[in-house]
């Protein structure tokens, strides 16, 4: 069985010019996310990953493991996210390579930030 990873969410993640009183875009990507989650992935809300200007965005992170923060998702995208994340946690370094990712993945990478127990 692959590791487990952790997907997380911006829940706080809005759009320019939305009623601030609306549903969050962010809220709604997680939403829309539960329980459609690949084998091996967790899903985790958070508040702000400071990408407010870049729409919704996801950073997906595991144990030894390259972190990716995306940014330029919409509650519609879904799918987007859950094949990025299937991909992810096949990765035993988190590092897909850049051919395999999805073309928004691709294109809307805010990050790439190296484990945390970085080999010497």
């Amino acid at each position: 069985m692959a590791a487990t990873v952790d997907l997380l969410v911006c829940v706080t993640c809005k759009r320019e010019g939305m009623d601030p009183e609306g549903p969050r875009p962010g809220r709604m990507l997680a939403d829309a996310l539960a329980g459609k989650l690949p084998r091996g992935v967790t899903l985790r809300e958070t508040e702000c990953l400071s990408n407010c200007t870049r729409g919704c965005t996801v950073a997906l992170r595991g144990p030894g493991r390259w972190t990716y923060v995306y940014g330029n998702l919409a509650p519609e995208m879904a799918e987007t996210v859950l094949d990025g994340a299937a991909k992810f946690v096949e990765a035993p370094d988190g590092l897909v390579p850049w051919r395999q990712r999805s073309d928004h993945f691709r294109k809307n990478c805010i990050a790439r930030i190296p484990p945390l127990e970085a080999p010497e």
